[in-house]
């Protein structure tokens, strides 16, 4: 068995936790509200901005031993700058205070989750930082492009709203090969440990995010 599917086992029951949280079964009924659906964009942003600085900080930390994965680091950033604006985009064209929430504040189990992200990186063992890849890449291929057709539908929103859920959910698409190919590399058994212990931790911090969004299930879905 490959480290990526040793991986990915090792972290199926925290996963499947995730995929049953309430507010994320009803976004793939469309059965969320507008009210809900802009408190996840907003804390999106809060935590989608720390994703380049992560990246940067992790690969500044890593050991001449893998400089292979130091140059893996350098690609993903140049694949995510800027994401965080597009969520902004998305909060305006949905009727959104864009400018509120770009000088707002993250809630705490947003924050909780990028502390933990950083403490990884900073503290324990910066490879760890590939655990919080897989959760964020893996749910938002699994669930943003079903999720974003459903609530556009329910909701009568234009596609300009949806330009983070639908783009991001493609372009994790084409990352999932490149990060399972990065993750079979990897043979010291720290590295690999580091960064399954991440991974069961960053299910459960994102899934906080969305246990404390507001949310009061539509009872009619389109």
């Amino acid at each position: 068995m490959s480290f990526f599917q040793q991986l990915v086992s090792a972290t199926e029951n925290e996963r499947n936790e995730l995929l049953a949280i309430p507010l994320i079964n009803d976004a793939l009924r469309g059965a969320v509200s507008h009210d809900s659906y802009l408190a996840f964009l907003a804390e999106a942003y809060y935590h989608v901005k720390h994703t380049v600085p992560l990246l940067m900080a992790c690969g500044a930390r890593l050991p001449e031993r893998l400089e292979w994965l130091r140059e893996a680091i350098a690609h993903y950033i140049d694949e995510e700058k800027g994401h965080h604006e597009w969520i902004l985009n998305d909060i305006r064209h949905a009727g959104g205070d864009d400018n509120a929430v770009r000088h707002g504040a993250m809630s705490h189990a947003t924050d909780v989750m990028v502390a933990y992200a950083y403490d990884t990186v900073m503290r324990r063992n910066p490879v760890g930082f590939f655990g919080m890849v897989l959760v964020l890449e893996g749910t938002s291929v699994a669930l943003a492009l079903n999720a974003a057709a459903a609530i556009k539908q329910s909701l009568g929103l234009s596609d300009k709203c949806f330009s983070y859920l639908t783009s991001h959910g493609e372009l994790d698409k084409s990352h999932v090969g490149f990060y399972e190919e990065l993750m079979d590399r990897l043979d010291d058994p720290d590295d690999r440990a580091a960064v399954i212990h991440c991974a069961r931790a960053m299910y459960r911090l994102y899934g906080d995010i969305f246990r404390a969004l507001p949310h009061a299930p539509r009872q009619e879905a389109a």
